[in-house]
């Protein structure tokens, strides 16, 4: 039986939530959205993105944020949970005809009070170089869509460098580019450099040196997003044939791969430490790979439809030298184990590093990570060592983590349906408290197609690298600013290439690289709240509140437990998905 106004309460959008550390709170008055406040018809229309930047300015207000809305493009001041969000002053507005913005990155490097630099990917294949302080628009890639003709999915900066930018589309392929060269005026000619397991690498075979640098080709299927890895080394890529492919991207190397339970993949990130990668899609599911061992160590299930944004939350992943306590998930006691603050953050890799060398003192770690969907809702999780290192003593559990041994799958799943190979048992899992380092060569992981003939060749493509680094050892000193003009013409003719097979998704059920629903713990949300009218296209944590955004085009901040300051009062308040008066 219903409980009283059970129906009205499970459509009510939610407007604050409560986990250990506290209540988080909606803060109407920093909405953002375009300037008329009329909700965006969404119909047909690319998702809402949104991308932050700090310009390290000194009035202590340096952060900006870019939204797409349709043909449009807003560039605004944003004042978080401090002060209420002038929608009347962006600082650039752009509205593009015959194309859409889809997707747009900061480049954090070179960004400052008086410069910065945005790249914009667009439905029609472009990508433009823009600066929005200045109000200047650089240069366009791809202007003639000689290059790639399909929907830009995803375009990041390369880490630690000014100049370098990689490119994924709905065509499969990704490309490498340098904003100082330029993309010529015929269509490119590729040679094959590398090749293996459903991927292939081509340099850009020119005269002088031109974009793409270098071609991609992934999977079959569009490639939805691509992620780096904290220290830049390595690139995650999920496709819509299901499959997350994890490279080494200086050597473009294989280190792993994993299949979803079924449907295509739409969403990857990294943890803190690089050492977890989590995957969502349209499985309704996330997938918690292990980057050491390469395989699923978990799946969570909490949501009703597909998966759009997975993120890890640094400011509330927590590492404690000292004997965990038990709790439960509205325990009041273990709020001050958490601090929110930029410290935390930047040395939350350090401190997790050491969970493995620190064998003589017992060391509890907690991963936090989010995710929204088209189902309008919002889930945190919390990823601890019960499922990290399941072969410590059972007192070291945490209670909270609600890890169920689920014998089906979630509802609405067909993979009962798919066929397997024969009927054995998986193998059993490796031990998960011997992960080696993140840094570990590719040629030794589980999941590498990496045998010994790529070996050799490894070692004649070292000298091809993209990117110099003067001391591998110190990646805050290198850069990777140098083109690709120097690979010979003949290169790829050195390399011993593997051939190329494709893995059938129908007889991955059941094997590693997808452990049926019964052979991985089963993750339920912290919390699961219905936050918005239309579905959810960005998840982002900051370190006094998380930013989400839905497909109407608002933008929502959501103060942190003992961050939301007195906010001014705002000429008009909206609630999320409504209209102003």
């Amino acid at each position: 039986m219903a409980t009283e106004g059970g129906g009205k309460e499970m459509n009510e959008i939610k407007t604050q939530f409560t986990t250990r550390e506290g209540l988080y709170k909606l803060l109407p008055h920093s909405e953002y959205s375009r300037p008329n406040r009329v909700p965006f018809n969404s119909q047909g229309s690319n998702p809402v993105r949104v991308s932050f930047v700090n310009l390290n300015d000194q009035s202590g207000n340096g952060d900006r944020l870019c939204f797409n809305v349709g043909r449009e493009l807003y560039f605004y001041i944003y004042k978080g949970v401090r002060k209420a969000a002038d929608l009347s002053k962006p600082i650039d507005k752009r509205i593009y005809k015959g194309t859409q913005p889809t997707c747009h990155d900061f480049n954090h490097l070179t960004a400052t009070a008086e410069s910065v630099s945005l790249l914009v990917g667009f439905s029609a294949g472009q990508v433009q170089l823009i600066d929005p302080i200045k109000k200047e628009t650089s240069k366009l890639f791809n202007e003639e869509r000689l290059i790639d003709k399909s929907r830009v999915t995803c375009v990041k900066w390369v880490p630690g460098s000014e100049s370098l930018f990689l490119v994924a589309h709905s065509s499969g392929n990704m490309y490498l580019y340098n904003v100082e060269h330029t993309c010529g005026t015929t269509a490119p000619h590729y040679q094959l450099l590398k090749q293996g397991e459903s991927f292939a690498v081509h340099t850009c075979k020119s005269k002088s040196t031109r974009n793409p640098l270098l071609k991609w080709t992934v999977g079959e299927g569009a490639l939805n997003e691509f992620a780096f890895s904290p220290d830049g080394k390595f690139l995650a890529c999920v496709s819509q044939d299901g499959f997350l492919r994890v490279f080494n991207f200086d050597s473009v190397e294989l280190h792993g791969t994993m299949k979803s339970y079924f449907g295509g993949l739409l969403c990857v990130c990294w943890s803190p430490d690089g050492k977890y990668i989590v995957a969502g899609g349209e499985d309704d599911l996330v997938t918690v790979w292990s980057f050491g061992d390469c395989r699923v160590i978990a799946r969570g299930h909490g949501h009703k439809s597909w998966v759009s944004v997975v993120a890890f939350d640094p400011y509330t992943t927590s590492v404690e030298e000292s004997d965990p306590m038990e709790f439960s998930g509205s325990d009041e006691d273990f709020q001050d184990l958490l601090h929110f603050g930029r410290d935390r953050a930047n040395s939350t890799q350090s401190r997790l590093s050491k969970r493995n060398s620190t064998e003589s003192r017992p060391v509890s770690v907690t991963y936090r990570f989010g995710s929204v969907g088209q189902d309008t809702q919002l889930c945190l999780w919390d990823l601890t060592e019960d499922i990290l290192f399941p072969h410590q003593p059972l007192s070291r559990a945490r209670t909270h983590t609600n890890v169920m041994n689920a014998t089906s799958p979630p509802a609405g799943s067909t993979g009962n349906s798919v066929p397997t190979p024969g009927s054995a048992a998986p193998p059993p899992l490796p031990r998960s408290n011997s992960l080696p380092h993140a840094a570990v060569s590719s040629a030794g992981s589980k999941g590498s197609v990496a045998d010994g003939a790529i070996a050799a060749g490894v070692s004649k493509f070292a000298t091809l690298s993209l990117h110099d680094r003067k001391d591998r050892h110190h990646e805050k000193d290198h850069k990777r600013n140098h083109s690709m003009g120097h690979i010979s013409s003949k290169s790829s003719d050195r390399l011993n290439l593997v051939t190329k097979t494709k893995t059938d998704p129908a007889k991955a059920l059941g094997t590693p690289l997808c452990p049926r629903m019964e052979d991985v713990p089963l993750l339920e949300p912290l919390i699961c709240k219905k936050i918005a009218h239309e579905r959810l296209t960005v998840l982002i944590f900051l370190e006094d509140c998380i930013v989400t955004a839905c497909q109407e085009g608002f933008i929502c901040t959501w103060g942190r437990p003992g961050k939301v300051g007195s906010l001014s009062a705002p000429s008009q308040a909206t609630p999320p998905g409504g209209t102003a008066v």
